[in-house]
């Protein structure tokens, strides 16, 4: 039997964390699904008493190029509106977090 391109075990590519008064308020993960790049993204609620994220999507790009230009201008967006951007899961900023493509 052959590992079709249905088969293939999805591979992360990268992950980012938009932070603001020190809680997560958005996390991005890209993942290598057979060759498509797929954004799963997760949204905490800032309001309320639920800790559980809303996911969105997930959105779909044929090329890593446009799943990457798709996350930074998601995470720009994010820092405008003052969220700090944190590599992963770690919670510690590190060397391009907000330019995941670099």
């Amino acid at each position: 039997m052959s590992i079709g391109a249905e088969t293939a075990t999805p591979r992360e590519l990268f992950s980012r964390r938009a932070v603001k008064d020190g809680r997560t308020v958005v996390h991005l993960r890209a993942v290598d699904v057979a060759g498509d790049c797929v954004i799963e993204t997760d949204v905490y609620p800032v309001t309320g008493l639920g800790v559980d994220p809303l996911p969105l999507g997930p959105f779909s790009f044929g090329t890593m190029d446009a799943g990457v230009t798709f996350v930074e201008e998601a995470l720009l967006a994010l820092e405008y509106l003052g969220c700090s951007i944190v590599q992963g899961g770690t919670g510690e900023p590190g060397p391009g977090a907000a330019a995941p493509g670099t």
